[in-house]
């Protein structure tokens, strides 16, 4: 009987069920056939609203939308174009850094490539770069933001691994330092690909009046960083107090002194953030339940000694981590798939000897590349929808940048000080 209705819970997966009611249908399944009290489903949602870290998630997500909202991804291009354009490949450079640090704070790369993709493709054009070299700029760096705080990812990523009991030196903080490093050696790499694709193309000259203007335009958004990482590295904010403190600041700017969201608007912006927070909190809810179920029942140690049976060491371990996550990072959003699979993951990652923040970072990078990786990853068709390019033009622009992230990947994975570095334990 177990069987069947675990067949008909993944027909109903492959047709399109919300995600959180398999994982919700299938935990209870679990516990009823292990005579455990189905109440635990509502103990482990009240689990959730104990946790102080996770008042930052709909602070940082109702804060990313306000900015999308507004005018401040025009004025952040135009600031990095008027710093960077006279350089060679500027703007390409600019593009890059422009939407690394949007999606770092909406936690969106879709939303990168439709507010900010839809300025810069046309710039990239005008500026004379090849029109695949435009698509594939815009459909990359939309994820790019994935590894820098203060993306959701991470502080979900601090979230799942701190249920689990077994990763104590999982933190925020730690995720945050963490991303730092891998997240530069990737844009340095796109970054020195775009120098030498735009090496023929010509210079512009730099406007003094132009930046000057472009900072003043500016000025109220270029100190959000600086709040936000400051306040946390300082030791001044808690990370639930840095989202407060954000969310307060961008409301102020772009409600009362920009006045680009009208108060009769807020709560339509306030709306369409909570509905992504509440997905992600009823999805984190069930997982937790589902997560209590697979320690009970021992199937993380049981699928780690089923690996380790065919995998003897840790680096062929790897290797097929990254393949599987890849393959992962297409079919799933990167908030289902940290639920899901961590749980899993890391006990088996723990046991091959791999940090539980190395691995955080792994699996984030790996999902940041999975975004668009061909055939079915989500940006190639936001991109294709968002520009009305044919997907397979799509597939040959991202294929360069795709291949240099392996690259980066690659490094990520291999060198575990470039992740541990900052945060002190390697």
């Amino acid at each position: 009987m177990t069987i069947v209705i675990g067949s008909v819970l993944l027909l109903l997966a492959l047709f399109g069920a919300p995600l959180f009611s398999i994982i919700a249908a299938s935990a209870m399944l679990g516990f009823y056939g292990s005579d455990i009290d189905l109440s635990v489903m509502a103990i482990e949602f009240f689990r959730i609203a104990e946790m102080p870290v996770l008042l930052a998630i709909p602070l940082f997500t109702f804060a990313g939308y306000v900015l999308s909202e507004s005018n401040a991804p025009a004025r952040l291009v135009r600031l990095t174009r008027s710093l960077l354009g006279w350089m060679p490949g500027g703007l390409a450079m600019m593009s890059l850094a422009a939407c690394a640090l949007f999606t770092a704070f909406t936690g969106a790369s879709g939303v990168t490539i439709v507010a900010i993709g839809a300025l810069l493709y046309p710039a990239l054009l005008h500026d004379g770069y090849r029109e695949n070299f435009g698509l594939g700029l815009v459909t990359t760096s939309g994820s790019l933001g994935l590894l820098f705080a203060p993306a959701l990812p991470l502080i979900l990523y601090a979230v799942v691994a701190q249920q689990l009991g077994i990763a104590g030196s999982v933190t925020v903080d730690a995720m945050f330092l963490a991303g730092i490093l891998p997240g530069m050696l990737m844009l340095v790499l796109l970054t020195a690909w775009s120098l030498w694709s735009s090496r023929h193309l010509p210079i512009h000259r730099f406007s003094r009046s132009e930046a000057l203007s472009a900072v003043r335009e500016a000025g109220w958004e270029i100190p959000l960083p600086l709040v936000v990482l400051g306040g946390v590295y300082s030791g001044y904010f808690a990370i639930s107090e840095a989202a407060a403190v954000t969310a307060l600041y961008v409301l102020i700017v772009e409600v009362f002194i920009h006045r680009e969201i009208s108060l009769k608007r807020l709560p339509q912006v306030m709306r369409e953030s909570m509905v992504l927070v509440g997905g992600i909190l009823v999805i984190l809810g069930v997982s937790l339940a589902s997560t209590n179920y697979l320690i009970d029942e021992g199937i993380p140690n049981r699928l780690f000694d089923w690996v380790r049976g065919m995998v003897s060491d840790r680096l062929t371990f790897l290797i097929l981590l990254n393949i599987f996550l890849l393959i992962l990072g297409t079919m799933l959003d990167i908030f289902s798939a940290l639920v899901l699979m961590i749980p899993l993951l890391m006990p088996m990652a723990i046991g091959y000897g791999v940090d539980p923040v190395h691995l955080g970072i792994i699996f984030l990078a790996n999902m940041q590349i999975g975004y668009f990786t061909p055939p079915v990853g989500m940006n190639l068709f936001i991109a294709s929808y968002r520009f009305k390019k044919p997907i397979m033009q799509l597939y040959r622009a991202t294929l360069p940048w795709f291949l240099i992230l392996l690259v980066a990947l690659m490094i990520i994975t291999y060198w575990p000080g470039l992740s541990l570095w900052l945060v002190g334990s390697y």
